[in-house]
């Protein structure tokens, strides 16, 4: 294990930071934290309803907080809400208290895994396609700048991924 860094999962909705960060969280031996959920803990609210009632702006300023706190800990692994990025503060938080990995998919993947989802407050539109490539446009260019790897989720299992981020950990100098 890398001595004093956490490792912080960031990427679009339906990349598979959930499911690949609890995987990776178990096999390194780390806390894994959801920063959505730990917001949703905190405001005794889901984020829809934080979204309805606050609008985008008063999610996006819990998010920064919550982030902020969560980065002070050490030996967490992180998985960040898709737009966690868009603040300047966020993305310099998490170069500076951790290792980023930017977990890459394509519109169409996100399409497929969040087709269902209704607690998405973004893609509640006519047309979720639209706002997907909207968002991955804006949001692509800050995961690259942010991340200390990028890895590609697209038709894999979550088990392949790890795998494949536990190869290049140890490229960088973890131990795992």
């Amino acid at each position: 294990m890398h001595p004093q860094k956490n490792i912080i999962l960031v990427g679009p909705m339906g990349a598979g930071k959930t499911t690949i960060g609890r995987l990776l969280s178990q096999t390194l031996g780390l806390s894994f934290v959801d920063s959505d959920k730990a917001i949703e803990e905190r405001a005794g609210a889901n984020i829809p309803w934080i979204f309805d009632v606050e609008g985008e702006e008063g999610f996006r300023r819990r998010e920064e907080s919550m982030i902020a706190e969560l980065c002070e800990q050490q030996g967490i692994l992180l998985a960040t809400g898709g737009g966690a990025v868009t603040r300047e503060a966020n993305r310099n938080v998490l170069k500076l208290r951790g290792f980023v990995i930017y977990l890459h998919t394509t519109v169409a993947q996100q399409i497929e895994r969040t087709s269902r989802d209704r607690n998405r407050p973004l893609l509640q539109t006519e047309d979720p396609a639209a706002v997907l490539r909207k968002l991955f446009a804006v949001r692509d260019p800050l995961y690259r700048e942010t991340a200390n790897m990028i890895i590609n989720t697209d038709r894999r299992s979550p088990r392949s991924v790890v795998n494949e981020i536990l190869k290049k950990l140890q490229t960088e100098g973890w131990h795992v």
